[in-house]
């Protein structure tokens, strides 16, 4: 119970401190939709459905990326984290409490972002749905991991980017293949195996990471 005492609390101080600040969701809800808007004036009329999907996921990549740059923001800019992993009676608990508002947060751009997306480029499907779903749990599982590893670095916002990317393209195989194929089921699979794993991984190593 006190370890997940821990979690609601990282988790609900991180989305009050949104809810005041207002600097991360706003950002994240321009940048998508800002893509939509440039992709559907630059596309050709008729692109096809596959074309169309990756845009998408591209764009759910990057937006993520935003959040996950200000994932550690407020703990490094007063110095906090290691009173944070004091604090804590499990270090884990500060990643999934981060990792949990990370999540709210890609949840909260995609209400928006997905019916903008089904304006310009046609309906998204319920299958779509799912693999969104179940890659932000990848996305925040990762990503928590890896702002925390990048936190302590001056070229946090090299090093971020160049972490994240590479691990998360079977997120977009799998949520491309999700949302076109003839039988989305193997991929939604794909998704799903993706979040066990890399969950357990995160989970298990974050100790490491913000002690070392």
């Amino acid at each position: 119970m006190n370890y997940v005492a821990d979690v609601g609390a990282l988790a609900r101080k991180d989305v009050l401190l949104e809810l005041r600040s207002r600097d991360t969701l706003p950002a994240m809800l321009l940048f998508v939709l800002s893509s939509f808007v440039v992709f559907h004036f630059v596309l050709p009329s008729g692109t096809d459905r596959l074309a169309a999907q990756g845009l998408l996921w591209v764009a759910i990549v990057f937006t993520a990326l935003l959040a996950l740059a200000r994932a550690f923001a407020a703990e490094r800019e007063q110095a906090l984290l290691d009173g944070l992993v004091l604090a804590t009676r499990d270090p884990s608990a500060i990643w999934l409490g981060k990792a949990l508002s990370v999540l709210v947060f890609l949840g909260l751009a995609e209400v928006v972002a997905l019916p903008v997306f089904a304006v310009f480029f046609g309906r998204v499907e319920g299958r779509t749905i799912a693999a969104v779903a179940l890659a932000d749990l990848g996305i925040a599982a990762v990503g928590t991991l890896l702002a925390g590893m990048a936190v302590a670095s001056r070229a946090r916002e090299l090093l971020l980017p160049l972490l994240f990317l590479p691990l998360v393209i079977p997120l977009v195989i799998g949520g491309v293949g999700a949302s076109v194929a003839g039988h989305p089921a193997s991929y939604l699979g794909l998704l799903a195996l993706y979040d066990a794993i890399f969950g357990l991984v995160a989970w298990a190593s974050f100790a490491y990471v913000v002690t070392e």
